[in-house]
């Protein structure tokens, strides 16, 4: 079935085959891909659409010499295929396994680590300028997004580079045709044109006998991007920062990729390749709904993915998207802000109730924030709508431009802690740690799906910054009050009454700790607030109990149980206790409950920690 496929081990391989094979490797390399997803899980459409364009980077280039560095990187599956990690696609995003995302220590294929979008053109520069200085003709290759294109970090990438004579080449995969035409067969004869030697040596030879009259080089120059712009109008915007721009051309037509590849391989300078492919090429179902097949589990490949029956415990993303929508209902002020995570934030049914209070503002995580504190100063009260790790790229932002000026932004944080087979890259480990050293924050994290409803309630409420986090997937099942209630601030809540062990759980640690207090006869307090803390909880568990336990899906440094010990410290209480939460290190991906168990964080971890601790 895979007969070429299973010929090609490693890129040396794959530059033996005749152009005329590559159609045919791409066939079978795009039905593996359905196969393997299909079997494991994980991003689908964004990889179907970038199969040629991957297999035509590897034949010209010379990798792992000649770098490539991927932007975002849920798009490597046909290269990790292509580098020796075949076999390994049936453990992809497991314990254990391989990652879903370019990972260094992986293979020496994976130039620069990526997860998070829009860092490729910087990356690649600096790789660029290494090899300048070190004499090397090694090329470097970045590999971004339409979609991460729209990040301001990538326009500053392009503003440096551009002034720089540094071999770079930028490869724009434009799978949404958001910024170009239908590709036909002219823009691909001038791709190859304006791409090739004869081109490159006139361009050349035109400015070195125009040099002596300025006035007539600078009329020739504007006399080519007239020219260009007529062909490709989106093209003049890069030749403006600098770059030799070259296309739009057909990403699935091979070989155009492939001979426009080889003579750009050969220009120096910087040099931008626009590609425009289709998201879910090649598998009819996700072609037509590639956002259905952007991040899928396992499903039959000849059926398609099945709807799921309604029913069952709602998501903590359903959760914040119905409050959203109720709380709109009630406060016209409200506007709902995402950066460009409609879909995974559970803003769908909003966008769609209150157009004209939605905004997506593409990946721009920088800007959201600092949007939402304008917003703010215009009497609006937004709402942020991020993942905990996607927050971590406005940081200066939400101090300096919300926190500092106390600004009332409710920041809706999903995915916290750990996130399963999305890995370190996308794990909310430490946003606990570094909301509650910002002044002015107020940070809540709920217990289960009623909590986080009322929690959402209270902090909108409230005029002043305020965070709520919560996890990825569904809580306990809570039954959830439509009524909204404000929460007092700064007060946790008892959930069983034991004897000599007081737990202090934070958010979704509440349901494990109970668990083991029943085997423990300990007290359990559901914190609810991170900052600010309740003291007053904190010393009355202190003056009854032998030893307080704090439980957090944070990392420990930092986080809540730091706040614990410094609240005793504040009230110069001296009481035995115990930290558990995420270690100081990275966790790897793998299913969510075995990582939890991996850092004792489920019931039997949580006891066996208690009882070394007091033995």
């Amino acid at each position: 079935m895979y007969s070429l496929l299973d010929s090609i081990n490693f890129p040396d391989q794959l530059r033996k085959l005749d152009v005329k094979d590559l159609p045919e490797l791409a066939r079978e390399l795009r039905g593996f891909l359905i196969e393997s997803v299909a079997k494991t899980g994980g991003h689908l459409s964004s990889n179907l659409g970038t199969v040629e364009l991957t297999v035509a980077l590897h034949y010209v280039f010379n990798t792992p010499h000649d770098q490539l560095i991927w932007d975002v990187g849920h798009q490597t599956y046909a290269h990790k295929i292509l580098t020796g990690r075949r076999e390994s696609m049936s453990k992809l995003r497991m314990k254990g396994g391989i990652s879903g995302f370019p990972k260094r220590d992986e293979s020496e294929y994976d130039a620069f680590g990526t997860a998070h979008s829009s860092t490729s053109i910087s990356a690649a520069l600096g790789m660029a300028v290494a090899a300048q200085l070190e004499k090397s003709d090694r090329r470097a290759i970045a590999i971004i997004g339409d979609g991460a294109m729209s990040a301001g970090m990538a326009f500053e990438a392009l503003n440096n580079a551009g002034v720089m004579d540094a071999n770079l080449l930028v490869v724009l995969n434009d799978n949404d045709m958001s910024i170009s035409r239908p590709v036909g067969a002219l823009n691909n004869y001038f791709a190859k044109l304006m791409s090739g030697q004869f081109y490159a040596t006139a361009r050349r030879a035109g400015e070195k006998v125009l040099g002596v009259v300025p006035s007539m080089l600078e009329l020739a120059k504007r006399a080519e991007e007239h020219v260009k712009g007529m062909v490709t109008p989106e093209g003049t915007l890069f030749e403006e920062f600098g770059f030799n721009y070259i296309g739009p051309i057909d990403g699935h037509d091979i070989r155009v990729l492939v001979a426009t590849l080889k003579n750009i391989k050969h220009l120096d300078g910087p040099q931008f390749l626009h590609v425009v492919t289709r998201k879910g090429a090649g598998y009819e179902v996700a072609e037509e709904d590639p956002i259905l097949y952007h991040g899928v589990s396992t499903f039959n490949p000849a059926q398609g993915i099945v709807p799921k029956k309604k029913g069952g415990k709602p998501a903590y993303t359903q959760i914040f998207g119905d409050w959203l929508c109720d709380m709109a209902a009630k406060d016209e002020r409200l506007i709902g802000i995402t950066p460009a995570m409609r879909e995974g934030s559970g803003l769908v049914k909003f966008s769609q109730s209150y157009p004209d209070r939605y905004f997506d503002v593409g990946i721009a995580e920088q800007h959201a924030v600092t949007f939402a504190a304008g917003a703010a100063c215009g009497g609006l009260k937004p709402v942020v709508a991020i993942y905990s790790t996607f927050l971590q790229r406005a940081y200066d932002q939400l101090i300096h431009d919300v926190a500092l000026q106390n600004l009332p932004v409710v920041f809706a944080i999903d995915r916290a802690g750990l996130v399963g087979a999305d890995g370190p890259t996308h794990a909310g480990s430490f946003d606990l740690s570094y909301l509650r050293c910002i002044p002015n924050m107020i940070v809540m994290a709920p217990s289960d799906e009623n909590e986080c409803r009322q929690m959402l309630y209270t902090a909108f409420k409230l005029d002043a910054p305020t965070a709520v986090r919560y996890p990825r997937g569904t809580g306990p099942g809570a039954e959830i009050q439509q009524d909204m209630t404000e929460l007092p601030i700064g007060q946790g809540v008892i959930r069983r009454q034991g004897k000599k062990i007081a737990f202090l759980a934070f958010g979704s640690m509440v349901t494990p700790t109970l668990a083991a207090a029943e085997e423990l006869d300990a007290t359990v307090a559901d914190m609810r607030f991170i900052k600010p803390l309740d003291d007053r909880l904190v010393a009355d568990l202190a003056a009854t109990h032998d030893v307080l336990v704090t439980v957090e899906e944070n990392t420990i440094m930092g986080g809540a149980g730091s706040a614990v010990m410094e609240s005793l410290c504040r009230q110069k209480i001296t009481v035995g206790l115990l930290m558990l939460g995420l270690p100081d290190t990275y966790i790897d991906q793998g299913d969510h409950a075995e990582l939890l168990a991996d850092c004792g964080l489920d019931k039997a971890g949580i006891v066996q920690s208690v009882r070394n601790y007091l033995a």
